[in-house]
């Protein structure tokens, strides 16, 4: 499964998290989101720009990631191909 947004992480804010973390101490709510590959393989891509310019259906979106060695990240290009 891959999943898009246009922040910087599917987390919440680091400011939202460090304040619960500061509340409850629980280490279990930081970096929630980046968790989830542990439970089944994902890709997740952020800071993604245009979706606004997208119809509500009717599209798919093609992913074209550049391969880092020793990284844990990269960037992507990211197409819309729309239905005709």
């Amino acid at each position: 499964m891959t999943v898009g947004t246009d922040g910087w992480s599917g987390d919440a804010p680091f400011s939202y998290t460090a304040k619960r973390f500061a509340e409850t101490g629980d280490p279990g709510i930081v970096w929630e989101g980046h968790k989830a590959g542990m439970e089944a393989a994902y890709c997740e891509i952020e800071k993604l720009t245009g979706l606004d310019a997208l119809p509500p259906s009717g599209f798919t979106i093609s992913c074209f990631p550049a391969n880092i060695s020793g990284a844990s990240a990269g960037w992507t290009r990211a197409v819309a191909l729309l239905d005709d």
